[in-house]
């Protein structure tokens, strides 16, 4: 188009025409013509596209800039489309390419991180890996931690999550892997729900909750189990060294490592202590939780999971109440 508008002048519209279709650029009078017409800007389907584009990167830039195609899709469904369009994955995928943006790739995670205690009494696996039990919030949850280097050193992460919800609970950073790191999750996980069961209009228990993780010396230890036994909560510990019989925990915090960890910190740059791991951890759950899409329920936040459990149980109370003395 530029070329043709430079030369029309000196050679005229359909003699550079003819020539560029010879030499295999194509381009017909009439797109010419209709390009003129409207001053050589942009169509209003390329107007549209450019617009949508541009609210996939806002999307994109607001989920922490994380999202792939599959979710990016899903959050547009949700915001009520592209420019008030609903459109296909493809195209959102498309139109990710156009902005120069894609997703976050998750690497595998094999460091293990338990240290078990042989001679430590153990509870008995109450979960058998059957993940999909659970019908209610506080009826199973998981913990597990993992380590961060940092220029400090080594600074540890502790998580406790509702296997119902997948929402985080408690979580903990630590520069020691002590009791008291999983300790102090646990205590926030309770803490949180104790705090939260009043928006509902009724009272946490933990009356049936299960306490699942691996046979990690924090997780035998005569004090955390102490805190078990006070909180009125079943202890159920996996295998030793088997990433499967807590796989849900291992997810959680494959997340962890790829979406803040890993993401946050490219390869070349480092964490420089506890403060920074801590206040990036903090951010990152509370997204986790109120903003972040899981598939696995339903491609919505897990605050929006439970807070439609709650709607419906107030619908229907007896019931919740029988869901909830099973």
């Amino acid at each position: 188009m530029d070329y043709i508008a430079t030369y029309k002048d000196r050679f005229g519209v359909e003699p550079i025409v003819e020539v560029l279709n010879e030499h295999g650029i194509t381009i017909a009078l009439s797109t010419y013509y209709e390009h003129a017409a409207r001053g050589f800007g942009p169509t209003a389907a390329e107007l549209e596209d450019a617009y949508a584009a541009n609210e996939v990167h806002r999307l994109w830039t607001k989920n922490r800039c994380l999202y792939g195609q599959h979710k990016l899709w899903k959050a547009a469904r949700r915001s009520g489309g592209l420019c008030g369009v609903q459109r296909g994955r493809d195209q959102v995928a498309r139109l990710m390419h156009t902005a120069g943006i894609r997703g976050v790739v998750r690497g595998k995670r094999s460091t293990i991180t338990t240290i078990s205690e042989p001679a430590a009494p153990r509870h008995p696996d109450h979960i058998n890996r059957a993940w999909d039990t659970p019908t209610r919030p506080d009826q199973w949850w998981v913990a597990d931690f993992s380590y961060v280097w940092t220029l400090a050193g080594f600074v540890y992460v502790s998580f406790v999550t509702d296997v119902y919800s997948r929402r985080i609970l408690g979580w903990r950073v630590t520069t020691s892997k002590t009791t008291p790191l999983v300790l102090s999750a646990l205590e926030q996980a309770i803490f949180t729900r104790r705090r939260g069961s009043a928006d509902h209009g009724f009272e946490f228990t933990t009356t049936g909750l299960v306490h699942h993780s691996d046979a990690g010396s924090q997780y035998t230890s005569v004090a955390f189990t102490e805190e078990l036994r006070e909180a009125g909560i079943t202890g159920s510990i996996g295998t030793v060294g088997d990433a499967l019989d807590n796989a849900l925990m291992e997810s959680t915090i494959g997340l962890f490592k790829t979406e803040v960890i890993q993401h946050e910190k490219p390869i070349g740059r480092s964490w420089s202590g506890r403060a920074e791991v801590e206040k990036a951890t903090a951010s990152w759950v509370h997204w986790y939780n109120t903003t972040r899409l899981h598939t696995s329920i339903n491609d919505i936040p897990p605050v929006e999971y439970e807070e439609d459990y709650h709607h419906m149980a107030s619908d229907s109370p007896d019931s919740y109440s029988r869901t909830a003395a099973a």
